[in-house]
């Protein structure tokens, strides 16, 4: 994608939501926002990591916070322009481009925003080629970039630049700021160079979004099964399609946290069990794990085949979960324990084989 019009947000939210696994916040929310930015300041012009100058200033912008909050507590464009410039002001430094942290319903789309209040082209790529729920989990954290200085900001005004000896510290501070913020604002951070980028970042997530988005759209105009659409484009499968009976949902120091039970639908039999913390993190059929963060799991209407993100889960609809392979460099030993299962408490092994 050359740049980004009002014509490619239904595409990208879309496929965004599908990346997210879940979490990554509410793409209508996202949607809303980009639509009143460019409709004030214009289309953004993107670029891919090879064209980044190698002493660029990129800087990605994100919403932080538990999804489930975000439905309710939605920020304002002005918000994401007062993250970018603070931390812009922090650092003296002349931001040239904007990046997304991650691919997520609204956090693909916030950049947007911030790329086009700012006059500045947004970056084809991302930190992670999928959504994580902590700040320190991103690829170019292996590369030793650190995520601060950072800032986090609130709807009413609020700024708080964080300046921490490493990247779990950055979250664990950032996270106490957004609670106290009321547990969403936004940030920016892991400003870095276009060397660095180039290096750590995942090349064309805002592409795949768009090209997910399509492909689920004409599936649908083509009558044909938008969930097979996704799983070819992705190299996955579908790991079980059912009927949501449970959802048991909290918000715990500033993550949604909880478990979706479904009931196996057209041919599949037993239970699918869902674990989550924003994003889906294993996927369990009848006692037995069938996939594991760092991979997607990703939740997909039916019949539709949006994306059904986890604050949106609700009893008796029908879903179809899928997995994919998530970016090679999560399944390295490094990676793993950066945001593997056993991070999150889960005495797993990661899939075999399972990354792209």
């Amino acid at each position: 994608m050359r740049e980004i019009g009002l014509e490619h947000l239904d595409d990208i939210a879309r496929g965004a939501a599908i990346l997210g696994t879940g979490g990554g916040g509410d793409p209508h929310i996202g949607k809303l926002l980009a639509q009143s930015a460019l409709r004030e300041h214009g289309p953004v012009r993107t670029c891919t990591l090879d064209e980044l100058p190698a002493d660029a200033t990129v800087l990605p912008v994100a919403m932080m916070g538990a999804p489930t909050v975000m439905v309710e507590k939605l920020p304002s464009i002005e918000q994401v322009s007062i993250a970018a410039e603070a931390l812009a002001g922090y650092l003296g430094r002349e931001l040239t481009h904007i990046a997304c942290a991650e691919a997520g319903g609204v956090n693909s789309l916030i950049p947007v925003v911030a790329a086009a209040q700012l006059g500045l082209p947004l970056v084809d790529a991302d930190g992670m080629g999928r959504a994580f729920p902590e700040i320190q989990m991103v690829l170019p954290t292996l590369y030793g970039v650190r995520a601060t200085p950072m800032s986090v900001a609130d709807e009413k005004g609020n700024r708080v630049i964080l300046d921490t000896v490493d990247n779990h510290w950055a979250e664990r501070l950032a996270r106490s700021a957004t609670i106290d913020m009321g547990c969403s604002a936004m940030i920016s951070s892991y400003a870095m160079t276009g060397a660095q980028a180039s290096a750590s970042l995942v090349p064309g997530t805002i592409s795949l979004c768009a090209e997910l988005g399509a492909l689920v759209r004409q599936a649908r105009e083509e009558h044909t099964d938008p969930v097979d659409a996704v799983v070819a484009r992705l190299g996955g499968r579908r790991l079980f399609t059912g009927k949501v009976v449970d959802v048991e949902r909290r918000t715990v120091t500033g993550f949604a946290r909880g478990t979706a039970r479904l009931s196996g639908l057209d041919g599949d039999t037993g239970e699918l069990v869902l674990r989550f913390q924003n994003e889906h993190l294993v996927a369990e059929h009848d006692g037995e794990v069938r996939a594991v963060v760092p991979d997607l799991i990703c939740t997909l209407d039916r019949e539709t085949g949006e994306a059904v993100t986890t604050e949106s889960l609700r009893f008796g609809q029908r879903v179809s979960v899928i997995s994919a392979p998530c970016d090679p460099r999560w399944h390295t030993p490094e990676g793993l324990e950066l945001a593997g299962p056993r991070y999150f408490g889960y005495d797993l092994e990661p899939q075999v084989g399972a990354a792209r």
